[in-house]
């Protein structure tokens, strides 16, 4: 299974609870009604294990695919540019990793 994980910090000027709200409400329900989507999770990222440091992401999401190429069509619909663009009003240069899990 493939996986997508969307590593983040909020722009300046994004409120953290309009963000987290608009996750709930708004992105985790739209993408995942996606058919190439089998979860959809976000976590909200804090300290480095065993050290006083936090993270240098704010949050993480972690989409579990079950189609890639699937997935490319559908974040071309109408719905997910919407919730592209509200994405992009909220992450401040978001990494997007494509992963396959191994175990």
């Amino acid at each position: 299974m493939a996986a997508l994980v969307v590593l983040f910090n909020l722009k300046s000027d994004a409120s953290k609870e309009a963000y987290e709200q608009w996750a709930k409400t708004t992105d985790v329900p739209t993408a995942s009604n996606m058919a190439s989507v089998d979860s959809f999770k976000i976590f909200k990222l804090g300290n480095i294990m065993g050290t006083a440091n936090t993270s240098p992401y704010e949050y993480c999401e972690v989409l579990e695919i079950n189609d890639m190429v699937k997935l490319g069509e559908e974040v071309g619909s109408d719905a997910m540019k919407k919730v592209a663009a509200e994405f992009q009003s909220f992450a401040d240069n978001p990494m997007f990793i494509i992963s396959e899990q191994i175990a």
